[in-house]
């Protein structure tokens, strides 16, 4: 018999991201949004902030970019933005799920590399290489030479993602790489820097709306779920909570501890936007 294929857990959660967002919010965008001092901070502005986010990112795309490589496009939402203003562009995506969606958005005319950037193979170069979330997934050093080989001439590495501080103490917000160590690795390449922005502070209420949402509707859902459960089939329920004990405990101290906040964010992360070019 065939060896199942394990689950990812990452991939189900995106479609379950996808899934929300859509019957919420009629939106497709897998990303944090951009906060402006004059857009409050509730659910129903939440695609809207999305939007911010995108809108800032082709803002900051260098003049005489004709090609670009989104690598990491989520759902397809910015490489479909990006095609609709008239750019070609080519898509990574690892999860087969999310590659099909791009493939929905977009024509025959842009290529989708079903593949992690690292094993990305093709002779083809780009004016601009976009990472939107996506950097933080990246082994860094491979992740910057990678990112060489892949442009022409004179071209740009746009990076707007997340990084961790130096801040002390325990990091419940552990994605990201460390900022530090970003900046030294950089200046060992050929990269120049173009525009350095701290955006950390339009993108924190994206936090707080989650530890909203996770206070305030999944987490009284998954405490009645669990009452019904352990009422209903209580052998059942103990056999499970002790055989997955450690992956429980961990989701209760990743998400329903009230440890993702706010103030978190501001102490442990760094959003910024960075431009770079050969």
């Amino acid at each position: 018999m065939a060896k199942k294929k394990k689950v990812d857990s990452r991939e189900i959660g995106l479609e379950m991201g996808l899934l929300l967002g859509r019957f919420f919010q009629q939106s497709e965008d897998l990303h944090y949004g951009y906060w402006p001092k004059d857009l409050e901070v509730q659910f129903s502005n939440f695609s809207t902030a999305q939007k911010n986010h995108s809108e800032y990112i082709i803002k900051n795309i260098p003049n005489n970019t004709r090609t670009i490589l989104d690598v990491g496009a989520g759902a397809g939402g910015l490489a479909s933005k990006l095609v609709a203003k008239g750019y070609s562009v080519d898509c990574v995506s690892p999860s087969e799920f999310l590659s099909n969606k791009i493939a929905e958005k977009l024509s025959a005319s842009s290529d989708i590399f079903r593949c992690k950037f690292e094993d990305l193979n093709t002779e083809k170069k780009y004016d601009l290489i976009i990472f939107s979330e996506s950097f933080q997934y990246i082994k860094l050093e491979i992740g910057l030479r990678k990112s060489l080989e892949l442009l022409n001439e004179a071209g740009h590495m746009l990076i707007c993602d997340f990084f961790r501080t130096s801040a002390k103490g325990k990091n419940p917000l552990q994605a990201g790489h460390d900022l530090t160590k970003f900046y030294a690795s950089i200046e060992n390449t050929e990269f120049e820097n173009i525009k350095d922005e701290d955006i950390t502070r339009e993108t924190a209420p994206t936090i707080q709306i989650l530890d909203e949402f996770l206070s305030e509707c999944l987490g009284p859902l998954t405490e009645l779920g669990s009452i019904y459960l352990d009422g209903n089939y209580p052998r059942f329920m103990k056999l499970l909570k002790w055989k997955f004990r450690q992956k429980f405990d961990k989701l209760n101290r990743t998400y329903f501890s009230g440890q993702i906040n706010t103030e978190a964010h501001m102490k442990y992360v760094n959003y910024r936007l960075l431009l770079y070019k050969i």
